[in-house]
């Protein structure tokens, strides 16, 4: 292992001497470095913490803008100014990264309860920016404020910020559990989180019913519990089972759908509507797939889309016929884009801030719900703190107001007051009458003779005169009365865990009638609804069955012409460019293009390009390699054989459903070396092959000696000989021109010159077996060597 040197810095022990060098494993120095960013950024940046569901840069932003006093009720300020505050205040990276998350809680389909209300061009569900900070403005949300509540009375811990000059919350009090109420995601080093929202109404509902029964079970949470609920709304369409599986183990994913209608134009016309679309799904992406699905013939059925939304939105989707079902459209649609998604659930959070932990939905409002009980006792001791402090100070005002002449001569006359006030002895008897109560006073004991605090002491020398009236003794006799009342309950309250947890229901009903159904988008968004599911329905099936004219160029330039047109007719091509593939076919039927490398590509006929232009080159369809020459483009028969033959004469048959290819690439049939390539793919009519060389050589054979085969190199059909090129090189003499196949019974055709045709009925002189030589051909054989 090798070792590392680095100077001496802070981070080493004090025993070794300052500007040394210090050796240690490399290995080591890199692991204790490691290990301290991930660490930090598990903790400080990617994980949220289970109490306030908030990650450092959100609950930052929240507190700065708290500080601002940019109240829910109040005015705007710039968002540059606010994410100004944040990074020079308590965040010290880059602003763009501030306002990006500042943006984000404002955004009404990111986020379900929005943290930020904007004002301005906050981004959209089309996947569009916001406008710089510099041109927004924003302040807090309600639900903001129902996080902070309680920041004034001592509710959470504060630390230093990262210069030491203020302060900040360690997390917030958090009023409802936003974790789940907003959800989270982020990636750390070797973990992630992923939380979806939820409405609060469900989430205080199962907290609620959590009060009441501490041990309860995790699938009973889902009676309130129902799912996610997603700003934008859709439908699930997740099996119960696999929910309540998710929520129990923290991990799982959601089906989640696009919600859509029927709409009806009359006279049997329709068209879908879409209205709500699955969560982070940026519509303008949707729509682009959508047409992409369209132009690429992948859903035929699928005619046109149409983006009509508003501030709502509304996708049109109209059928390629108005005998298209409705269901096979949505279904086809529904797994070639992302109208259906899966939300993957990995509910890992920051227990106590400190502990990562993948959480159930129990644990995750179990560690809500004692966070709010902290929060409870922190404020309750906080506010009794202050009702001691006030009565503290009401007793010195009673005592002075009972002895208002010395009291008086006492300031006029003496030089130190204060000090001359508590070591006096005050006349109390009438103020202990005053104060006995069914309760126990927090004030000292009442005796006939007693001194003042320095606390009492310095309220009365602040005293006004204006209160030395009759009427504020009174007053201050009644609030003495309340606070000590108050008191009391608070001290119940401290001390009892049963009223606490009644005091936290109480609580948790009022924030629920705050976010409830009168609050804006407070009701569920997501739907449920089970899968209907349509069976896959072929490409074949979805596809209008229309005539068409295939055509294919010398240079590789296919496309569809419209209806059964004359195949002698004249077609335009480019400059240098002819016919070389034309026939007649049907838009549901598959074609079969054959490469010399002896590959089979599949292509689908209602894919092709119009015959409106030139159409597209063949090569960009499917994966063919620019040398590789394609051999002959065949209408796909299930039902057929081919005999397919290299140019060295190896060949066999094989059946045709066995080499259609599903994608691109294609499919391997025969295998050729170096050197060789595919000459000839023949589909099969009859029981007999013949076969003629380059050399013309004319040999005929029965096809039961060709073996059938699914790939291979084949077997020899016709043998030729060797000969020394020019440099002495051994070269192959001919080489198979051409073959076919016929019924030996009826002789075998072949055309003439001047488009005669001639059959010969006797080819027992060239009858012989596989492999063989042959003879010359038959007289008035054509000289091209071909039989067409």
């Amino acid at each position: 292992m090798g070792l590392y040197s680095i100077a001496m810095s802070n981070d080493l022990t004090d025993t070794v001497p300052e500007g040394s060098e210090v050796f240690e494993p490399l290995r080591r120095a890199i692991g204790e470095r490691y290990l301290t960013y991930a660490l930090s950024t598990i903790m400080h940046r990617a994980l949220p913490d289970a109490r306030d569901g908030l990650k450092p840069v959100h609950r930052r932003i929240l507190y700065a803008m708290r500080e601002l006093r940019l109240s829910s009720t109040g005015g705007f300020r710039k968002s540059a100014k606010i994410s100004g505050d944040v990074m020079g205040n308590y965040h010290p990276h880059g602003d763009m990264a501030i306002y990006d998350a500042m943006a984000r809680l404002a955004q009404d389909f990111n986020v379900r309860y929005p943290l930020v209300h904007g004002q301005g061009n906050f981004g959209n569900i089309d996947g569009d920016n916001p406008a710089a900070s510099r041109y927004t403005e924003a302040r807090m949300t309600a639900a903001a404020e129902a996080l902070l509540e309680g920041l004034n009375e001592n509710a959470v811990d504060f630390r230093e910020n990262y210069d030491g000059t203020l302060t900040e919350p360690v997390v917030l009090p958090a009023a409802f559990p936003n974790l789940l109420a907003n959800g989270s995601t982020g990636i750390a080093v070797g973990m992630a989180t992923n939380i979806p929202p939820h409405n609060i109404v469900e989430l205080i509902d199962a907290s609620l019913h959590m009060i009441k029964t501490p041990d309860v079970r995790d699938e009973t949470l889902l009676n309130y519990v129902k799912g996610p609920d997603f700003p934008t709304g859709g439908v699930i369409v997740e099996p119960a089972e696999s929910m309540a599986k998710s929520y129990a183990t923290g991990r799982g994913s959601f089906r989640l759908r696009a919600k859509w209608e029927v709409e009806d134009l009359g006279r049997g016309v329709w068209q879908i509507v879409v209205t709500e679309i699955p969560y982070q799904v940026a519509k303008s992406k949707l729509i682009e797939k959508l047409a992409e699905l369209i132009q690429t013939k992948k859903v035929p059925i699928l005619a046109d889309v149409r983006d009509e939304s508003t501030e709502d939105i509304r996708v049109v989707l109209e059928p390629k016929s108005k005998n298209v079902d409705p269901d096979v459209l949505m279904s086809t649609l529904f797994r070639n884009s992302d109208l259906e998604t899966r939300f993957s659930m990995n509910m890992n959070v920051l227990i106590d801030g400190r502990t990562p932990k993948v959480c159930s939905l129990k644990e995750v409002l179990r560690a809500w719900l004692d966070h709010r009980r902290i929060v409870l006792h922190r404020r309750s001791q906080h506010r009794m703190d202050k009702i001691d402090h006030r009565l503290e100070v009401l007793e010195g005002f009673i005592i002075a107001f009972l002895n208002l002449d010395r009291v008086i001569d006492i300031i006029r006359y003496d030089d130190d007051p204060k000090t001359a006030l508590m070591a006096e002895e005050w006349g109390r008897g009438v103020a202990r009458a005053m104060t006995e109560k069914d309760y126990v006073s927090p004030l000292p004991a009442a005796d006939d003779q007693g001194e003042l605090t320095e606390v009492q002491a310095e309220a009365i020398l602040n005293m006004r005169l204006r209160s030395l009236r009759r009427l504020e003794e009174i007053e201050l006799v009644k609030e003495r009365d309340a606070l000590m009342a108050e008191r009391a309950i608070l001290e119940d309250l401290i001390l009892n865990e049963d009223v606490q947890w009644v005091r936290i229901s109480d609580e948790l009903r009022e924030v629920k009638k705050t976010f409830g159904k009168d609050y804006p988008r407070g009701m569920r968004l997501t739907q449920f609804a089970e899968a209907t599911e349509v069976e896959d329905v072929p490409l074949e099936a979805m596809i209008e069955r229309e005539p068409i004219t295939v055509v294919c160029s010398q240079m590789g330039w296919i496309r569809a012409m419209s209806g059964h047109i004359d195949l002698t007719r004249e077609l335009k091509f480019k400059d240098g460019d002819g016919p070389r593939f034309t026939f007649h076919a049907e838009t549901t039927d598959k074609l079969l293009v054959i490469g010399s490398n002896g590959r089979i590509f599949t292509l689908s006929a209602a894919t092709l390009p119009g015959g409106r232009g030139m159409g597209e080159p063949l090569r960009l369809m499917v994966d063919l390699p620019n040398e590789v020459d394609i051999v002959d483009i065949l209408k796909h028969d299930p039902e057929a054989k081919l005999l397919m033959a290299s140019n060295v004469g190896n060949g066999f048959i094989v059946a045709e459903k066995e080499i259609v290819a599903q994608t691109r690439s294609g499919k391997q049939v025969l295998n050729v070396k170096d050197g060789e390539v595919t000459k000839i793919a023949h589909r099969i009519h009859g029981d007999h092959v013949a076969v003629i060389s380059q050399n013309r050589r004319f040999l005929v054979f029965a096809l039961s000696e060709i073996p059938e085969m699914g790939r291979g190199k084949g077997v020899r059909l016709q043998k030729y000989g060797q000969a020394r090129g020019a440099q002495g090189m051994l070269e192959l003499d001919g080489g198979l021109s051409d073959l076919t196949t016929f019924v030996l019974d009826e002789g075998l055709s072949w055309t003439m010159g001047g488009g005669n045709t001639r059959t010969e009925k006797d080819l027992g002189p060239w009858l012989g077996k596989r492999a063989g030589v042959g003879k010359q051909p038959p007289h008035g054989f054509p000289r091209d060597n071909t039989f067409s």
